[in-house]
């Protein structure tokens, strides 16, 4: 077979002597073989003398048929599902070997044709950006929409996005919606939707079957249990991480326990049952300043004061210390640029509120034990005992110098939303080791 020209948009049905493979033939780059983006994303190579037939099933990478029909059940109840982008609605687009994404109810009910017997599905994009793009404007976007769709008397809102940044967004959720009378589920996957090891399906159907099944009316997030797909876990808004890059069970609550468990085919069971219920709150909003600068500083061996001094125009600073909270502060003959780092951090807490967590993730900041972390604190860095992830206080600080600009100092260190432990289980911690 000779070199030939193929829209790399276009899917093909390639026969070989031995198979049928479907996907998008990218540029040759010789007379003899092809290149096939198959549905998985990966390249196979293809010998020209292999090839049988090459038929053309579907233009500028979309294959013809047909899409899911809604059928409304007055006997159901109704959830609304908000796209931002992100995996979870996603498939492979063969040119590039990304994903691109549908978003439509009919779009949702052809993928997943069993929600049509849990729910009368209304589903619309309101973003579509990858979740590592995201700024505090879309957090506001996405909570105005979800306060015009909590007034129409729905069970429930999930919203999917992408799993990078998800642990902000639900952290900026839990903060903007006060008075929440319903769930809010956020909803990711870590593989797309058309591949066959996709955790998407699962983390779907089992967010669904909470929300109509149980009276919980808070922000929390549903992910894979573990690797196998048998389970999800709802876990807290506030105090949920991404653990691993690519792992389906990438999302764990950290110094928390999970709210609940979701099987496959349904069950529930509660393994926190201290969370807000279903209720006739008239939700309200306290958004974000778009505007603000927030930064975050990694302690980390051989710093130098100049690494603090781009924060001198910022909002707030998140120090995430090693351990308990500490900072390279201290000198000998061969660290006296600590000394200077310590100036520079006296500056900025005259200017800003500073404030301390901690990178050993599990565990709390507590400033008091030892004598560099007690300068750090006569320095003017605020947050000593809290165990919030840098994530959660990072949008916490951002949230206060919104809306309660005055009181950051006091405010800080306290329980507003569930984000701060008065006391950290060690069952918390076991369950990971």
């Amino acid at each position: 077979m000779k070199k030939s020209k193929f829209d790399s948009k276009d899917l093909y049905e390639l026969t070989t002597k031995d198979e049928k493979l479907f996907g998008n033939i990218m540029q040759n780059s010789d007379d003899k073989t092809i290149f096939l983006k198959i549905k998985s994303g990966y390249n196979v190579a293809i010998q020209n003398n292999n090839i049988k037939t090459i038929k053309l099933i579907g233009k500028r990478g979309k294959i013809i048929g047909k899409r899911g029909k809604i059928s409304l059940n007055s006997n159901l109840p109704t959830v609304v599902i908000l796209h931002t982008g992100g995996t979870i609605a996603s498939k492979v687009d063969y040119k590039t070997g990304a994903v691109e994404a549908s978003f439509s109810s009919e779009d949702l009910i052809a993928k997943f044709p069993e929600i049509n017997n849990i729910a009368n599905i209304k589903s619309r994009l309101i973003a579509n950006i990858m979740s590592e793009n995201i700024r505090f404007s879309h957090y506001n976007l996405i909570a105005r929409e979800i306060a015009k769709e909590a007034k129409d008397n729905v069970k429930g809102i999930i919203i999917t996005h992408g799993t990078d940044t998800l642990g902000y967004t639900s952290a900026a959720l839990s903060f903007i919606l006060e008075n929440l009378p319903i769930p809010i589920i956020l909803v990711g996957a870590q593989r797309s939707s058309d591949r066959g090891s996709s955790d998407a399906f699962l983390n779907l159907i089992c967010a669904l079957r909470f929300i109509t099944k149980t009276d919980f009316a808070e922000v929390a997030i549903c992910m894979h249990e573990n690797e196998n797909d048998d389970s999800c876990l709802i876990l807290p808004g506030l105090k949920t991480r991404k653990m691993h890059s690519s792992r389906r069970d990438a999302f764990k609550a950290v110094n928390a326990t999970p709210f609940a468990r979701v099987t496959k085919i349904g069950e529930i069971t509660f393994l926190n049952k201290n969370y807000k219920k279903r209720n006739n709150n008239k939700l309200n909003l306290r958004l974000i300043k778009e505007n603000l600068k927030i930064g975050i500083i990694k302690s980390h061996p051989n710093m130098f004061p100049e690494q603090f001094r781009p924060y001198y125009k910022f909002n707030g600073l998140i120090l995430e210390g090693t351990g308990l909270g500490h900072f390279p502060v201290e000198k000998d003959d061969l660290s006296k640029e600590n000394e200077k780092i310590l100036n520079e951090i006296k500056k900025l807490a005259r200017k800003i509120p500073v404030v301390m967590t901690t990178q050993t993730i599990f565990g709390r900041v507590n400033m008091n034990i030892y004598s560099p972390q007690r300068k750090l604190q006569e320095a003017g860095v605020i947050g000593n005992f809290n165990d919030m992830l840098t994530e959660t206080a990072f949008i916490k600080l951002a949230w206060l110098l919104s809306n309660h600009p005055k009181d950051v100092k006091n405010l800080i260190s306290k329980n507003l939303k569930g984000e701060i432990n008065d006391r950290i289980l060690a069952s918390q911690y076991d369950i990971y080791s």
